[in-house]
């Protein structure tokens, strides 16, 4: 009891965490034009990998470690479909972004200046990362009050 408890506020916390850390990326790249302003887009970057890893975990342990309603549950919820469509999405996004980064980090190791012209189209993909979290947020909370389970099945 006390683990699902635990697991179940750490997974929601790191929704928080994801959504604040999206967002500060998202402002650090719209406003990053030299390379001085790479520490904040780098800082959050790294919010974001780490609550990105806590929140699959935990959802993963969540669904399929035996700790919620099992994962037969999880399987035929159709909120639980669009909840990992998003998730999905999220991640598709995230690698054009992901590579720039790297590449921008190395670039700066060197002594190089990164091209940064990209930067503001990758704050926008943040923007659109954000609105799926939030979605999937919804879905979540949807799965957790029964909301779109078959009539027979409630």
């Amino acid at each position: 009891m006390v683990i699902r408890w635990l697991l179940a506020a750490i997974h929601l916390l790191a929704y928080g965490f994801a959504l604040a850390s999206i967002l500060r990326r998202s402002v650090a790249l719209r406003h990053c034009s030299t390379p001085a302003g790479l520490p904040p887009v780098f800082h959050a970057d790294g919010g974001w990998g780490i609550s990105a890893l806590v929140l699959i975990v935990t959802g993963l342990m969540r669904a399929f470690g035996g700790y919620e309603k099992g994962t037969d549950y999880y399987l035929h919820e159709p909120l639980f479909h669009w909840k990992m469509a998003a998730l999905v999405l999220i991640l598709l996004l995230e690698i054009t972004p992901m590579i720039a980064l790297i590449r921008w980090r190395i670039v700066l190791k060197k002594g190089g200046t990164p091209d940064l012209s990209r930067a503001k189209r990758y704050a926008g993909i943040g923007v659109v990362q954000a609105v799926l979290l939030i979605l999937m947020v919804f879905a979540a909370t949807g799965m957790a009050r029964g909301i779109g389970l078959p009539a027979n099945a409630v």
